[in-house]
């Protein structure tokens, strides 16, 4: 007979906590956004993920404390909601679950890209993987199977493995010029606008870390826990894509990643370490966006499913099969994700997901400095940094820079 401690629901540590942010952005994001962000920052794409990671801190700090305030999951909706601000929450739900849907496409994207390079098989073979792990994936949700702490705590550890040791086999060469586009390659400017340029496009890389806040009532500790997960994952991560881009640049040069976006980082294992460095990187790459699909279903579903209960999207997406699991919202997801994986483009799927993401944080922090949650001055940076990275983009997309 099970022990009563036995019976007991186990808990998020820490270190789970940690990797289950760190797997959220590292899921897909540097393999996805490396050549997005070389392509317009250049040279400074190193700079690039610093910025965007400085307001990813700031936002980081603001969701910890909101949701120590608030003492339950929800994440921005359950915020709005609970303060009986109904239209923001409705306007903050639909942006959250746009954002998401947009990520999914551009995880399937990327995984559907490095195993159609790495099977070598006809063209056609890139979308056609990427809607059939969107299709098993979603499939799996609707079975309820999900992946243990443990598994993802194995997975994040090991990915940073290979792409710290990819990053630092290029740093050794120590080659500079390496980090320059040459002209006509990339569409960047040689300056610090470049840099915000890059970091407002290729923002969704840094998204992952809120998704603890969906998680609050599993964690050990939380109202300690929380907060530092979050915070040090994003800390964690601006490291390592700092040193993944500096590093891959080096090693192949700007004007190949740009080239061979999708799957730089496989051309990049190979010039690293031969064909075990390919395969090394292209085994992470394919578990990583297909964990990232995943984890972000599954949460965006629920997220989905909450709100619907609360007024917040119409009813039907509360809809569950007999062991909970929201079947309309999981199928919602999976279908929309499908069409933009099959007829978008990579570099306005990441930038259409970053744009989304970086008005959701710009709330977040307002949230915070409003509700007099944590220190005042780091939301309000926070705030501002992500509405001017909005309006680059928005900018840049229009033409303008």
């Amino acid at each position: 007979m099970a022990s009563e401690c036995d019976s007991k629901p186990h808990k998020l540590s820490l270190n789970a906590s940690w990797s289950m942010a760190v797997g959220g952005m590292i899921g897909g994001g540097i393999f996805s956004t490396l050549g997005v962000v070389i392509a317009v920052a250049g040279s400074w794409a190193w700079a690039s993920f610093l910025i965007g990671g400085l307001i990813a801190l700031a936002t980081a700090h603001s969701y910890g404390r909101l949701t120590r305030h608030h003492g339950s999951a929800g994440g921005a909706f359950a915020y709005l909601h609970e303060r009986d601000h109904q239209s923001a929450a409705k306007v903050a739900v639909w942006m959250l679950f746009i954002g998401y849907t947009l990520t999914v496409a551009v995880y399937a994207y990327t995984f559907g890209a490095y195993l159609a390079d790495a099977l070598g098989g006809p063209e056609w073979l890139k979308p056609a993987s990427a809607v059939a792990a969107i299709a098993i994936l979603a499939g799996v949700n609707l079975i309820g199977v999900k992946e243990s702490a443990g598994v993802e705590i194995f997975a994040v550890w090991a990915k940073l493995a290979i792409l710290l040791a990819l990053a630092g086999i290029g740093l050794l060469q120590w080659a500079p010029d390496q980090l320059a586009a040459s002209a006509g390659a990339a569409s960047h400017q040689s300056h610090i606008l470049g840099a915000v340029v890059g970091a407002a496009s290729v923002f969704m890389a840094y998204e992952g870390f809120q998704l603890l806040a969906y998680d609050y009532d599993e964690m050990e500790n939380p109202d300690r826990n929380v907060e530092r997960a979050m915070i040090w994952a994003v800390a964690s991560v601006i490291l390592v894509y700092i040193l993944v881009a500096l590093g891959t640049a080096m090693l192949i040069g700007a004007d190949a990643i740009i080239k061979n976006k999708e799957i730089s980082l496989a051309i990049a294992g190979r010039a690293a370490a031969g064909t075990p460095g390919f395969i090394a990187v292209t085994i992470a790459a394919v578990l990583s966006t297909a964990s990232a699909i995943n984890a972000t279903i599954f949460s965006t579903a629920r997220l989905g499913k909450r709100a619907a209960e609360a007024g917040g999207m119409p009813g039907v997406f509360s809809k569950t099969l007999a062991d909970g699991v929201p079947w309309f919202a999981t199928v919602l997801i999976a279908g929309v994700a499908a069409l933009l994986a099959l007829f978008g483009g990579l570099d306005p799927l990441v930038k259409a997901a970053s744009f989304v993401f970086l008005t959701v944080f710009a709330l977040v922090n307002i949230l915070a400095v409003r509700r007099g949650a944590g220190e005042t001055w780091i939301s309000i940076a926070g705030a501002a940094g992500a509405i001017l990275a909005a309006l680059v983009l928005a900018a840049h997309l229009a033409g303008l820079v």
